[in-house]
C-alpha cells in the first residue's frame, strides 16, 4: 500500500499515544491531536478469532507503532492505524475550507456520471442533480452495485466520490486505477486523511474531519456515536488546484 506508506513517511511520531478508543461506528486515537477512523462492521462470529491481536496493550504501542497498524490485513487494526495517523497529521487549515463533500459532488457532477464507492446519506439528494448516478457497495442496498462491479462503472464516472474507509480496507489504490485520467476525485468520510499527500496519486479533493474538542469526541466514540451524532468536529475540505 503505497499509498499508505507515504502517509507514515512525513509523520512526526514525537508524541505519547494518549488514547484510544474503538466504539462500534467510530475509532478515535489521541497522540498530539485526536484522529478518527470509521469502525469497520465486521460479520460473523468472532469468538474463535482476535481481530485486534494486542488488546488491552495496545497504548503500550509508541506512536508509529500504532500507525503502521493501518498496513494490517485486520480491518479493525487498520482502522485504529488509521486514526493514528489523522492524529498525527498537521493539518493546514489554511489550505482547507469548511465545505462538505456532498455540495462538493455535487457541484462537480451535475449533469455529469457519478460513481460514489460507499452508500452515504447524500444519495438521494444526487440522484435529481447528476446525470448517471451508480453506488457502489461491499454490503449493497436497494439500487446500489456490488463491489464486484466497480471495473464496469468507474471508468465511466466524470466524478468519484470514495469513502476513506478504502484506505482501511486497502482497496483505495485499485479504486484509483480504475479511474479515468479527467475524473474529478473525492475522497471523503471520517477516515480520509487532510494530507496533501493524497494529490500524488490524482486525488483532487480530500473531505475530512478536523477534531476541535478531544475529550468530548472520545465521550461520544465511547459511547457508541455514529458520525452524525458525533460533536466536537468540524469538516474540511482540501483541494489540488487543477492545471
Amino acid at each position: 500500500m503505497q499509498i499508505i506508506n507515504d502517509l507514515l513517511s512525513i509523520l512526526n511520531y514525537e508524541a505519547t499515544v494518549v488514547d484510544i478508543r474503538q466504539g462500534p461506528f467510530q475509532t478515535a486515537v489521541l497522540t498530539r491531536h485526536c484522529g478518527l477512523a470509521s469502525t469497520p462492521h465486521d460479520p460473523g462470529p468472532h469468538h474463535d478469532r482476535s481481530p485486534v491481536k494486542e488488546t488491552g496493550y495496545l497504548l503500550d504501542k509508541d506512536a508509529a507503532g500504532l500507525a503502521r497498524m493501518s498496513l494490517s490485513p485486520s480491518d479493525l487494526e487498520a482502522a485504529i492505524g488509521m486514526a493514528t495517523i489523522n492524529s498525527l497529521i498537521e493539518v493546514d487549515e489554511s489550505n482547507c475550507e469548511e465545505l462538505n463533500a456532498a455540495d462538493l459532488i455535487a457541484r462537480k457532477g451535475e449533469n455529469k456520471n457519478v460513481a460514489i464507492i460507499g452508500h452515504f446519506p447524500f444519495i438521494t439528494r444526487l440522484r435529481s442533480i447528476v446525470k448517471e448516478l451508480w453506488v457502489i457497495e461491499k454490503n449493497p442496498q436497494a439500487g446500489d452495485l456490488d463491489a464486484k462491479e466497480s471495473e464496469n462503472y468507474i471508468p465511466q464516472a466524470d466524478v468519484i466520490g470514495i469513502t476513506g474507509t478504502a484506505f482501511t480496507n486497502h482497496t483505495i489504490e485499485g479504486l484509483l486505477n480504475l479511474c479515468n485520467p479527467d475524473t474529478y476525485i473525492v475522497v471523503l468520510g471520517g477516515t480520509a486523511p487532510l494530507s496533501p499527500v493524497l494529490f500524488d496519486y490524482g486525488i483532487d479533493a480530500v473531505s475530512g474531519t478536523l477534531v476541535t474538542d478531544s475529550e468530548l469526541v472520545l465521550r461520544y466514540v465511547s459511547q457508541g456515536t455514529t458520525f452524525r451524532q458525533l460533536k466536537g468536529t468540524r469538516l474540511l475540505t482540501m483541494m489540488k488546484e487543477r492545471d
